[in-house]
């Protein structure tokens, strides 16, 4: 069973699409660390199983699944999304 992970800050890069704009995902440890981990790894990790990552917006917890574009680039996004707006895309940067 996928360990479950809160996703609470992005880094994101320069570009303006918002399928190739996450670098990497992080958050904190319940022992207060911080975690980081790139948008590859992350994907890598919901694919195999290892982890399923959320993110807590207004009150609510939606998850965060992989996408693919229209040009068969997988990507980062939270399940009720549309194409945007991004609730991961909204998350402050990661330190």
């Amino acid at each position: 069973m996928a360990q479950r992970v809160e996703v609470s800050c992005i880094n994101k890069s320069d570009r303006t699409n918002a399928h190739e704009r996450i670098l990497n995902i992080g958050g904190q440890n319940s022992d207060g660390t911080r975690w980081k981990m790139s948008e590859d790894e992350a994907i890598a990790h919901i694919e195999n199983g290892k982890y399923s990552f959320y993110v807590s917006k207004g009150g609510n917890t939606v998850d965060v699944i992989v996408a693919v574009s229209r040009y068969g680039n997988k990507y980062l996004k939270t399940q009720p999304d549309g194409e945007q707006p991004n609730n991961l895309l909204s998350l402050p940067e990661c330190p």
